[in-house]
């Protein structure tokens, strides 16, 4: 009875004056049992509140990551304190699930390497794997990637056709360009033989004669 006294006067010590009106006449298991009827609906209604918020809770796309896990992992801590503690696994599930479609990746990285992290942990790297999406890191890999195929691709096509000329051919001048880089045709500088314009006008004054003759040669056979 002393000790049922002692608990009593403690537990009237550290209430509110409000609760000590009500629980002055009771002794210490009647205060434990009034308290229990007032509060632990109110922590039923909590958790409920509380686990609805978290397994609802979606993160909308282009809103920072850090925010959204921080708000999440104050609902878990919340739920631990009211007895329903989640553990670290199914955690990091709920949030992982929270996410929106751009870190889709990263969630099928994460899960294929079967990666363990405290919630702390994964926070750092979802910021930084926003941080390397808003760089362009995963369009940057995805280039690279692309670009590392089509160059086997044109290594491949190149490799199926004509080979290449080895030794004296590969050094035999072509386009009528001497080796000194003279014009084949007037021998100076500075041009190819195609574009040179005293061959250009002795293949018009060519083509000017074949046609003068075939003409002459048309009128006979006519007459």
């Amino acid at each position: 009875m002393d000790d049922m006294v002692d608990v009593g006067c403690l537990m009237l010590a550290t209430m509110t004056p409000e609760l000590q009106k009500q629980h002055e006449n009771m002794v210490a298991y009647e205060m434990i049992q009034n308290l229990k009827d007032i509060y632990e609906g109110q922590a039923r209604q909590e958790r409920y509140e509380t686990s609805k918020a978290l397994f609802q809770c979606k993160m909308s796309e282009g809103s920072p990551v850090g925010a959204h896990v921080i708000k999440m992992m104050g609902y878990i801590q919340t739920l631990e304190k009211l007895g329903f503690a989640l553990n670290d696994e199914l955690a990091t599930d709920v949030i992982l699930q929270s996410l929106p479609d751009s870190f889709i990746q990263f969630v099928m990285n994460f899960n294929m390497n079967e990666i363990n992290k405290t919630l702390p942990q994964l926070l750092g790297m979802l910021r930084t794997a926003e941080s390397n999406m808003k760089k362009g890191g995963s369009k940057s890999v995805l280039m690279v990637r692309v670009a590392k195929e089509k160059g086997k691709k044109v290594a491949k096509s190149m490799g199926s056709g004509k080979t290449k000329p080895k030794g004296k051919e590969a050094l035999k001048p072509k386009g009528g360009v001497s080796k000194d880089g003279k014009c084949f045709h007037c021998g100076k500088t500075g041009h190819w033989k195609r574009n040179c314009p005293i061959y250009l006008e002795d293949v018009k004054k060519a083509k000017a004669v074949g046609a003068s003759v075939s003409g002459t040669a048309h009128e006979k056979d006519s007459s």
